[in-house]
């Protein structure tokens, strides 16, 4: 009998204890996420809110777990009418580049509360097909979100498809706009490891870049080449030009992003007009992976897709130095155009 009772003793205080733990770490997470998000967050009439009111960052953060359940299905209209939830049209697009980093881009700017990305890659713009079903179809495409937050959505091929920028300017003539590029050579080298990697899982084989890049007949650079066209970014943006001031849009160093993140992602919180929000504390190397990881707070983070950062095939050098050699005048014009130097070689 005594056993009896020093089991059920035993079996009761388990419980209790796996009760104050839980308790204890849900306090730590919750302590924790609010301290870093207490201050409030002046976001004016300029993102399309109801009013000039602050809204606090700790009540955006609470749209993470919500919005969540909303992507799941697991919540019901009504819902959405209490919460005040909306699709909205994104207020600002990563327009490209290919294999600039452009998913990195988005996932990072997603750690700021008043930030609220589109998961997948729409391609209303420059899908006939898609385009054809109307803005309304594009809208229902996007998270839902609070009136007082962005939407934003990344496509990369926007960039280099001709009717794209008339497009988007139909649809808001204010829209801001994001172009994360790379070392032109080193995107091109990236460009092609990622279609190289889909023709190997399939058993098929795959001219070498080098055959690829340069024409046979010439020994010139190959401009119908598309991994090697994506890259000239002058001409691309000189298209964009014609419907949109270079001052909306802002150029982000996707190579500077992979080793040094929070300065560029700072840039970007100032030009979209966010309280800066984002610190080092959202952001963390993972030695395995190469990669600064993100935080969103002590419980919850999160690493991009183990097919970033895929190893790049060995390159003739002679091949690199021709395509640097190649590309180095389009550089010049494109830090002309944008006001931004980066240092490629």
């Amino acid at each position: 009998m005594l056993f009896k009772q020093q089991a059920w003793l035993r079996q009761k205080l388990l419980v209790l204890g796996s009760l104050a733990v839980g308790s204890l770490l849900y306090l730590v997470a919750r302590v924790g996420s609010l301290d870093r998000l207490q201050p409030i967050c002046p976001i004016e009439g300029r993102f399309g809110a109801r009013s000039q009111a602050e809204v606090p960052l700790r009540a955006l953060q609470f749209k993470r777990g919500l919005l969540h359940e909303f992507r799941k299905g697991n919540t019901s209209k009504e819902q959405v009418r209490l919460h005040d939830l909306v699709q909205q049209l994104p207020k600002a697009i990563i327009i490209g580049v290919r294999k600039g980093g452009t998913r990195a881009l988005l996932e990072m700017l997603n750690l700021h509360p008043a930030v609220v990305k589109a998961s997948q890659e729409i391609h209303f713009f420059d899908n006939d097909e898609n385009y054809a079903k109307g803005i309304e179809w594009y809208r229902k495409k996007m998270p839902f979100s609070y009136p007082q937050q962005i939407t934003i959505e990344k496509s990369p091929a926007y960039f280099i498809t001709e009717e794209v920028p008339e497009r988007i300017y139909k649809m808001n003539s204010s829209i801001k706009l994001l172009i994360i590029v790379r070392e032109p050579t080193t995107r091109a080298i990236s460009d092609y490891t990622q279609v190289l990697e889909g023709k190997e899982r399939k058993n098929k084989t795959y001219y070498k870049f080098e055959k690829l890049a340069i024409d046979p007949n010439t020994c010139e650079v190959n401009t119908k080449y598309k991994a090697v066209r994506t890259s000239i970014y002058t001409k691309h943006l000189e298209r964009w030009l014609k419907y949109f001031p270079i001052e909306q849009f802002h150029i982000v160093d996707g190579d500077r992003l992979i080793t040094e993140p929070l300065p560029e992602l700072q840039l970007v919180e100032k030009f979209l007009n966010l309280p800066p929000r984002i610190s080092q504390y959202n952001l963390y190397f993972n030695a395995t992976r190469g990669f600064y990881c993100l935080r969103f707070n002590i419980i919850f983070n999160k690493c991009l897709a183990g097919s970033k950062g895929r190893i790049h095939p060995e390159v003739d050098p002679s091949v690199i130095t021709k395509l640097r050699k190649f590309f180095h005048p389009f550089n010049q014009k494109f830090y002309q155009i944008t006001g931004r130097t980066l240092n490629w070689p």
